[in-house]
């Protein structure tokens, strides 16, 4: 088996774009990496990077505890941010940042289920597609699969959690002091629509990085499986 498999990559190796995908289109079902198995492979992909990184940033502090991933605030809230310093209120800021983070930490568990919907209607086309493609060609699968379902899932979540949290009445309060002073424009944001958006930005971002943590680093692959699809994509592109 293993002289088959080595005969198959060679051969990928030696194969330009076109040929490729020729070679792909042509492996028969019990072939040395099946059709199923390059699928499997790439569903076992995605569900590492839900499972090792969405998880995360769904605990308490998952967005709030990582600068790289700390929703900061929208910009017509920066004035009101600064403003309330400069008179005093750093502590009533700094918990009105907090919030917004605790909403969509709260969001992020709810994910999971729609997830693994669009990983298991994964396509073998579909799978080949993302094995031989770009990086981030499997978060962008995930992502154009997801993103409309997980808004429409994670708006409601966000304004329950604004109440659960207080971040409504701490931002009500927040805006309502900025407002009240004088000479300054008054402002009005959509707060849940805009963390939601950048809970969805987080999700993605973790996903991708995870993606690539795969494609770059044999030992991130956690199943042979999974080790000797991606052996394809590397021979491939020469990496990892």
């Amino acid at each position: 088996m293993f002289k088959r498999i080595a005969i198959t990559v060679l051969a990928l190796a030696l194969a330009g774009c076109g040929e490729l995908q020729q070679v792909l289109d042509q492996w028969p079902a019990g072939g040395p990496v099946s059709q199923e198995q390059i699928a499997a492979a790439l569903q076992e992909a995605l569900d590492q990077g839900i499972d090792r990184q969405v998880v995360k940033l769904g605990a308490e502090n998952g967005f709030f505890g990582n600068p790289d991933y700390r929703i900061l605030l929208p910009e017509p809230l920066r004035k009101v941010d600064r403003t309330l310093r400069d008179i005093g209120l750093d502590d009533l800021a700094d918990e009105g940042l907090k919030l917004l983070n605790r909403a969509a930490e709260d969001a992020v568990g709810t994910a999971t289920p729609i997830f693994v919907d669009a990983v298991k209607q994964m396509t073998f086309t579909d799978a080949r597609n993302i094995l031989m493609g770009p990086d981030s060609a499997a978060t962008t699968y995930l992502q154009d699969k997801t993103q409309q379902a997980l808004y429409t899932r994670f708006l409601p979540v966000i304004e329950t959690s604004f109440q659960k949290v207080g971040a409504d009445q701490v931002w009500e309060n927040l805006i309502g002091r900025y407002n009240r002073i004088p000479l300054v424009q008054p402002v009005n944001p959509d707060l849940s629509d805009y963390v939601t958006g950048e809970a969805l930005k987080g999700v993605y971002r973790a996903i991708g990085q995870e993606e690539v943590r795969i494609r770059k680093n044999i030992g991130a692959r956690s199943s042979d499986l999974m080790r000797r699809v991606f052996a394809l994509q590397d021979t491939y592109t020469g990496g990892p």
